[in-house]
């Protein structure tokens, strides 16, 4: 695959913004070099345009399936799997967000719920610490309940409820 200067300062880009993310710059790059392309890739292929080793292209691949960002599919008289990125940008943020909430939010609140456990019987800890861990407890489980709403929420309204943006406090009391 050719990039023209656009896609390659996009694709660098993209790299370096997934680093800050907390993610590979590679696994980044051959994310964004999947979703700018027209068609599926194969592994040889992606790692011939992003001059990235064969063996860090099938790590990243991999990585990039378990987030559901790309997908495996298949071209007839090919036998070597061919991968291809989500293209719309709702599923491509759905998958990031699902996947950080099962990675860094699931694990805080399991803690903290423990940690409110631990505190109502611990005389050694303060009541204003009891407190503190209660109220980010309670904020966690809020915006964790927030979300799992905006999540079942059908897209076209989710659109246009980022839409109104803050005149949507027009109608809160």
């Amino acid at each position: 695959m050719r990039l023209t200067p656009v896609m390659e300062r996009y694709i660098l880009h993209w790299g370096e913004m997934g680093t800050r993310w907390g993610v590979n710059r590679s696994v980044a790059q051959i994310h964004a070099l999947l979703y700018l392309s027209p068609q599926p890739l194969q592994a040889d292929e992606i790692a011939e345009t992003l001059s990235i080793a064969r063996s860090n292209v099938s790590t990243s691949l991999k990585e990039l399936l378990g987030l559901g960002l790309v997908q495996v599919s298949h071209v007839m008289g090919d036998r070597r799997d061919h991968f291809a990125a989500l293209k719309d940008v709702w599923r491509i943020f759905l998958s990031i967000v699902e996947a950080r909430r099962a990675r860094e939010i699931d694990p805080t609140l399991s803690m903290l719920r423990q940690c409110a456990l631990d505190a109502e019987d611990d005389r050694t800890t303060d009541r204003e610490v009891k407190a503190r861990i209660g109220d980010m407890l309670n904020f966690m489980e809020s915006t964790t309940e927030w979300y799992q709403q905006m999540r079942a929420m059908p897209q076209s309204k989710l659109v246009s409820l980022m839409k109104l943006g803050a005149r949507i406090a027009k109608f809160v009391k």
